[in-house]
């Protein structure tokens, strides 16, 4: 006599066998999906980490040069992008990014005496120059400014506005000069004074020329420095003059740090040195300044 279940219980051990005959390709199958997934996870990130290498050594990369680069859709491109800015490690503007280098810690005067002296001094030098017709001009603190305050030319009878008890002192002994210090609280990292009194000082005075300088300078971030007491000051110093220089070497440029106090197009003028190459100088004058290497 036949068993009438032995059918259906056929099928299902037919239907059972063929399912452990699929698993080892269903696992397969999944194995690969999580390769072809783990590729792309590391591909996106060797391919951010190349972004940003290019982004350093040119100063910015765009994403239709990118997107050719390595073969990719701009859409991915401008994903990376976005994670990279994300981790703060590039600013996107119209189609580019910029790196972004942070400088948190201020050095003092004594270190900044032995960095670059040859091509602070060119700077300086050359930045005195570009005095042009100015009576009353703001010289910044910092080192190079102490250049900037010991090349501008004696015989000119010049009104000098400035921070710097350095800068002070050493052009109180020029008989042409009238020189005055903003009062305020001194720093002992750069002798210079801060607080609202130098700010209100500042408010009340039209300059005809200001040479500053910044510890960052960028595209995207503008005129940067750590300390938001001396980022006062430099605003008010911005606000109040007719024409703005910047000066600083070239390893200023492509850093940012804590406080913004302007932006590139504020100014009038950068003279910094060589080392910072045609095609970047190119890229801040398009915001605005002329751009002087010496």
């Amino acid at each position: 006599m036949l068993d009438s279940r032995a059918g259906p219980r056929g099928e299902r051990d037919d239907q059972h066998a063929d399912a452990l005959a699929e698993a080892p390709t269903r696992l397969a199958d999944g194995l690969t999906q999580r390769r072809v997934v783990m590729n792309e996870v590391l591909g996106a990130r060797e391919r951010q980490r190349e972004i940003l290498a290019v982004a350093r050594e040119n100063g910015r990369v765009d994403v239709t040069s990118a997107a050719d680069r390595f073969g990719v859709a701009a859409e991915t491109i401008r994903r990376d992008m976005k994670t990279l800015e994300r981790n703060g490690l590039i600013r996107r503007s119209y189609g580019s990014a910029y790196p972004v280098v942070r400088s948190v810690f201020e050095t003092d005067l004594a270190s900044r005496e032995t960095n670059h002296h040859v091509e602070k001094q060119r700077i300086a030098e050359e930045a005195a120059r570009h005095l042009d017709e100015a009576e009353a001009v703001f010289v910044d603190e910092g080192y190079l400014p102490q250049l900037l305050a010991q090349s501008l030319p004696p015989e000119r009878s010049l009104t000098v506005v400035t921070a710097s008890l350095p800068v002070a002192a050493h052009l109180a002994a020029r008989p042409n000069y009238t020189v005055l210090l903003l009062g305020g609280l001194v720093r002992g990292r750069t002798l210079a004074t801060v607080e609202h009194w130098v700010t209100r000082m500042l408010a009340e005075f039209v300059i005809d020329l200001a040479y500053v300088g910044a510890n960052g300078i960028s595209l995207a971030d503008g005129l940067t420095t750590p300390d938001p007491r001396v980022a006062e000051v430099k605003a008010a110093v911005v606000r109040s003059a007719r024409r703005k220089i910047f000066i600083g070497t070239c390893d200023k440029f492509g850093t940012s740090s804590f406080c913004r106090f302007a932006h590139v197009s504020d100014l009038d003028m950068i003279v910094t040195d060589t080392r910072f190459s045609a095609g970047m100088a190119r890229q801040y004058s398009a915001m605005g300044p002329e751009v002087v290497r010496c």
